[in-house]
């Protein structure tokens, strides 16, 4: 493959190549979080094949998620270091791998490691590059284009679940993740449509004021002398050490931000319950006697509305009397999919659980499409990379340890009442806390009067004013008013 140069931009594209960025993004969703839904449909096969119970069972599933987001920064790295293209391709190859050799599992310790964490290791190198290709060459209309990119999500769920069904029935479980292997190797040409692109430092004039440039290039001139890198010198080993140290410590430098670390501690609670339904609802389904073919509907019904949900709020919110809201609405949507989860063991027929469906569907596509905005709108673009990864890693320990929690109470219950109640307060305890921390923010700003949001890009998560299109989160004291 012939080596593509980044070509420098002064702002991010909106349009021209960045669709082809979306559409594969978009494929790259259905190759990778459709597919991980997908496995809870294998999950009765797998347990009636090895005669497992519903805890050991669910670590597969669990491993998948966790690989997935605890390698997220592995993807990230990869990516920043040698280009969004070869993580992409590198995780479409490992996770077809992974999943073809899980068709020939003698033993779930077999699919622990081929499905749980090849696979999730190929997903991972996928997902964090791919989405953040996204931020990089959209900004006027980058809720938009992430829920175009993220409604893959939703329409491969639709689509491969009863596909998924269907093949199992007609070739076993064996053949359907042999097929599943063959598909997923589609990653790797929407690794090739990955073009690389550099924006230029010029794109902060006129998002900065005068005052705010000069201490931003003020920041960047003593870290280049820190870095003892002066240019027309040879470059030594203790120079070069010193820039890639100096280089990644920037780039991380948004954990000194209190509205990131909030969101990042959300992210646990959130991360915990939303992966439950997703592998439970069928299980569910079957066990209020649901047929096999219902049950996989459903899961149909949650990624078609879903689909909805991505992209209804993504442009929404990039409506100007809503853009300064988008925070907000997140986390409204994180609610309304905790408060759907309580409902759960109330509704115990195909009927009632299609409305189930179709509400957790749509919330669950709004904030998965609002998710990176947010997290765009907290660090700004130039640390989005990095950020996404932190939050899919953050996403790993509740990933794996849910499924197998929430077995453990249906095998200790013999219900799944628990299982979701849990799921649900947790996702609602997400919301509040994100409610509470802007509240407190709020409140703590009108007693002090000394801070503008105005001035500060790094405050702008709530009044952002919709104007400032392309904000960056550079490191500056805050200024008295």
């Amino acid at each position: 493959m012939a080596q593509t140069n980044k070509v420098p931009v002064a702002v991010p594209p909106d349009g021209g190549w960045g669709w082809m960025i979306v559409a594969g993004c978009f494929i790259v969703t259905i190759c990778t979080r459709a597919v991980t839904r997908c496995i809870s449909i294998f999950f009765v096969e797998f347990q009636m094949h090895f005669a497992q119970d519903y805890s050991k069972t669910a670590w597969i599933h669990s491993l998948v998620d966790c690989t997935t987001m605890l390698c997220a920064p592995l993807g990230s790295f990869i990516g920043n270091r040698l280009s969004c293209r070869f993580a992409v391709i590198l995780g479409g190859f490992m996770a077809s791998t992974g999943l073809i050799l899980s068709s020939f599992a003698t033993s779930l310790e077999n699919l622990y490691l081929s499905l749980g964490v090849l696979t999730g290791i190929g997903f991972a190198l996928c997902y964090t590059p791919a989405i953040a290709m996204v931020g990089k060459y959209f900004c006027k209309r980058k809720s938009l284009a992430y829920g175009v990119a993220m409604s893959g999500s939703g329409i491969g769920t639709f689509i491969l679940a009863p596909v998924v069904q269907h093949l199992i029935e007609l070739y076993s479980w064996r053949g359907a993740l042999l097929l599943l292997g063959g598909f997923v190797a589609n990653l790797c040409v929407c690794g090739a449509l990955m073009r690389p692109i550099a924006l230029k430092e010029e794109q902060l004039s006129g998002v900065l004021s005068a005052d705010e440039e000069n201490t931003y290039n003020k920041q960047q001139n003593d870290l280049n002398s820190k870095s003892a890198c002066k240019p027309g010198q040879p470059i030594r080993t203790d120079c070069l050490n010193s820039c890639v140290f100096f280089q990644s410590l920037q780039e991380y430098s948004f954990f000194l931000m209190p509205d990131f670390m909030v969101l990042a501690v959300s992210i646990l609670f959130l991360a915990y319950g939303c992966s439950v339904p997703f592998v439970y609802l069928v299980p569910y389904a079957l066990n209020v006697g649901v047929s096999h073919q219902n049950s996989a509907f459903l899961m149909s019904i949650l990624g078609m509305i879903g689909i909805v949900g991505n992209i209804t709020f993504g442009w929404l919110t990039d409506r100007r009397c809503l853009k300064k809201y988008r925070y907000f609405c997140f986390l409204t949507a994180v609610g309304m999919d905790g408060l759907c989860c309580l409902l759960i063991p109330t509704l115990q027929s195909f009927p009632l659980l299609v409305p189930f469906s179709v509400l957790y569907g749509y919330f669950d596509g709004a904030y998965v499409a609002l998710l990176p905005v947010v997290t765009s709108d907290i660090v700004g673009s130039q640390y989005l990379s990095s950020a996404l990864g932190v939050v899919f890693f953050l996403h790993a320990i509740p990933y794996l340890i849910s499924p197998p929690i929430a077995g453990w109470l249906v095998d200790r219950t013999g219900t799944y009442t628990a299982a979701f109640m849990l799921s649900g307060f947790s996702m609602i305890f997400s919301s509040v806390l994100l409610m509470c921390a802007a509240l407190i923010k709020k409140c703590f700003r009108t007693r002090s009067g000394s801070y503008s949001t105005n001035s500060d890009p790094k405050l702008q998560i709530w009044t952002n004013t919709g104007e400032t299109e392309y904000s960056v989160a550079a490191d500056q004291e805050p200024k008295p008013v």
